[in-house]
């Protein structure tokens, strides 16, 4: 663990330590290791487990914890921190784990992405296929850790500047090409900005957003659109809502996906909705303001 890692994980302890729970960090061993490190606290008798770290860390552990009892809460020190802005609890590590003696335990489904070339995964946030995966793969690691959410914008400067390849997406037997689509069981996107505008985390399924066209010029009107909040209805942009949906890569061209802000695998693929497989710790704010939309 880094230095300053280590310093904000030390002081969130002791913030958590002094309301009467009892805390042990166990710092994950590089990429990868957060799942099972999830399942071997929990195998221990662990009764919550606290994530220190982003969107990427919460959804390795997430796939050490599907279809356990055992809660889990955020506590943010990522890149974006999706998952901490939509339960507004915001970015800071040391005022989230004061929060979390107030939570309230809501048990959510999660979405469940199956690639051909990778092995199935869970989901709390969101899975992308096409320009923003396509622009996660790429991004430099390196990078990210020096600048940020700005790495996500040089990468896609650099690498979303050609014509985007299409691809099919079925929703319910409706078929719509598309070279951005969104299956999303939250609002913010990158910590910034609003794609999906009408789903929670206490839903059961999935706001989907499909992006058509292939010149990427067409994405600064989309990129327009979204921050005033005009996309939806926007020619070009189909919204639906689905517990389900398959997306097909055509045979000349790699079609990337992520999961959480993290490449996950290419298409083919599917993802679907795991009903309530999950305990979240929620913020009591947000638990009074959400919700749950009925299914169309």
């Amino acid at each position: 663990m880094r230095g300053r890692a280590r310093h904000f994980i030390d002081r969130a302890t002791r913030v958590l330590s002094e309301a009467g729970h009892h805390v042990e960090a166990v710092p994950t061993h590089g990429p990868n290791t957060a799942a099972a490190l999830a399942r071997e606290c929990i195998e221990r008798g662990a009764d919550l487990i606290l994530v220190g770290g982003g969107d990427g860390t919460m959804n390795e552990v997430i796939n050490g914890m599907a279809h356990s009892d055992v809660p889990v809460a955020i506590l943010p020190g990522g890149t974006a921190n999706v998952l901490a802005n939509e339960l507004a609890i915001g970015n800071r590590l040391e005022p989230a784990a004061k929060l979390v003696s107030a939570c309230v335990p809501q048990r959510i489904s999660l979405g469940l992405l199956r690639c051909a070339d990778a092995e199935p995964r869970y989901f709390a946030l969101m899975a992308g296929a096409g320009l923003d995966a396509h622009i996660v793969y790429h991004i430099s690691a390196r990078l990210k850790l020096a600048i940020g959410k700005v790495a996500y914008w040089i990468s896609g400067f650099v690498h979303g500047m050609r014509l985007l390849p299409e691809f099919t997406v079925d929703v319910d037997g409706r078929q719509s090409q598309s070279t951005f689509a969104l299956a999303s069981r939250v609002r913010n996107y990158g910590g910034d900005l609003e794609i999906a505008r009408n789903i929670t985390l206490l839903d059961h399924d999935f706001e989907v957003v499909l992006f058509a066209g292939v010149n990427p010029f067409r994405y600064i009107k989309y990129l327009t659109a979204v921050l005033i909040g005009k996309a939806h209805g926007l020619k070009g942009v189909t919204v639906l809502r689905a517990d389900s949906v398959s997306l097909s890569s055509p045979e000349d061209a790699r079609i990337y996906v992520q999961v959480d802000g993290e490449y996950a695998g290419k298409l083919p693929a599917t993802v679907e909705i795991v009903p309530k497989c999950l305990t979240l710790l929620l913020p009591p704010d947000s638990h009074k303001k959400w919700t749950p939309l009925p299914t169309p």
